[in-house]
């Protein structure tokens, strides 16, 4: 039987993905060195990042309030702009200290637009496309991802403000699409589909797959939205002797790893189940990861990059399709997603603070085995604990 199309307001979203990703992108491979310009160390270098991550944590369940609220059509068009008119101040920032706040504003609205997307695609994607629907959305995400480090680490020739103006133009871009393409809510409704009783947090941490997803979002936003932001570009100039265009070469070829395996990930986790490819793409990640901290070559160091790559793009789809499978497309799930969104977000900002301090202190290959660690660990949790969420369909009857 073939697979069911994807609802409009999918694409959409999609469409939408693959210029914020672009732009987020073009920004990464250059963020830690601007901050590390205004002559601060790897610790508070990788603060910056860790800080965008900080508010998008400290204001997901106001998020989920406001989705609720005004609808996630509307939310999503505020967030992206806050994160533009933020974004576009950090290309105006004259110390430290401006940066880091124009930063952590945009992680109030890149919250804004992360619960109110994910939202609508686990609730319009049909039960038996949860983990194609998941893998077309990253997918798409992770192509603006291999164009945009390539095009920062180009961009910052001009100068490490000119990724910054350029993102704020491309988020600018993506709430334009959104705008003239996303469904209106109808006249006098504050959403646009209607909001089913909603599913509450102690009930989804009941079901020991959410407890588990809990652990493995931590991880993956501790490894590859954490630490890989913040310290590859960093590692790159200070061990390998290399400029941004090797970072952004690094973050470029890790889309490329996460793109190829996202090209099969998704239909296989609605096929083969979602706890395999969690526990396979933790152990790659973590055994890819820290490798990196022991390279001492461009050829290696990119090598590593892409692995991880790969087993981030196994990981990905499977999971957010556990969360899924787990809130149905019956309940509303916004305070469960919000919970799930704060475990990545907070592994991204313990990871990068307690990776850079390592690496200050006990060197590159200690924060990177660290951030390894954790992740195998998450995979071992799966392991032991964590339970298939897939519905299997029920054997015809003789």
């Amino acid at each position: 039987m073939s697979p069911a199309p994807l609802p409009r307001d999918i694409k959409v979203l999609i469409a939408a993905a693959f210029v914020i990703a672009l732009g987020y992108g073009i920004v990464a491979p250059v963020l830690p060195q601007f901050a590390a310009s205004f002559d601060v160390g790897v610790a508070a270098a990788s603060i910056i990042v860790s800080v965008f991550a900080f508010m998008r944590l400290v204001f997901a369940p106001v998020g989920g309030v406001l989705v609720g609220k005004w609808g996630e059509r509307r939310v999503y068009l505020i967030g992206l702009l806050i994160v533009a008119v933020s974004t576009g101040a950090c290309a105006l920032a004259q110390d430290y200290w401006q940066l880091l706040l124009f930063r952590g504003l945009g992680g109030a609205g890149s919250t804004m637009f992360t619960v109110s997307a994910t939202a609508l695609i686990i609730r319009l994607a049909p039960p038996n496309s949860r983990g194609r629907v998941s893998g077309a959305y990253a997918s798409t995400f992770l192509l603006g991802g291999i164009l945009g480090p390539v095009a920062g680490g180009l961009l910052a020739g001009f100068g490490l403000r000119m990724p910054f103006i350029v993102y704020a133009v491309a988020l600018v871009v993506a709430a334009a699409v959104v705008a003239v393409l996303l469904k209106k809510p109808p006249a006098g409704t504050g959403e646009d589909i209607p909001v089913p009783e909603p599913m509450a947090v102690r009930e989804a941490l009941a079901d020991p797959g959410y407890r588990a997803a809990i652990v493995s979002a931590f991880a993956n936003g501790w490894a590859t939205f954490g630490v890989r932001m913040a310290l590859i570009p960093i590692f790159a100039a200070a061990v390998l002797g290399a400029g941004p265009e090797t970072a952004g070469l690094a973050l470029a070829v890790f889309a490329v790893g996460n793109a190829l395996a996202l090209t099969f990930s998704g239909r296989l986790s609605d096929s083969a189940g979602r706890r395999p490819l969690v526990i396979a793409g933790l152990v790659i990640v973590g055994l890819s990861i820290a490798a990196i901290g022991f390279t001492e070559s461009v050829p290696l160091f990119v090598a590593a990059s892409v692995t991880a790559g790969f087993g981030s793009g196994l990981l990905g789809p499977a999971q957010q399709a556990a969360v899924a499978d787990i809130i149905g497309n019956d309940r509303s799930g916004g305070k469960v997603l919000a919970v799930f969104q704060m475990a990545t977000d907070g592994g991204a900002i313990i990871g990068p603070v307690l990776a850079g301090a390592l690496a200050d202190r006990l060197g590159y290959d200690w924060a990177f085995a660290a951030t390894g660690a954790v992740a195998v660990a998450a995979a071992l949790l799966w392991l032991l604990f964590g339970r298939e969420t897939l519905a299997r369909p029920a054997p015809p009857k003789s």
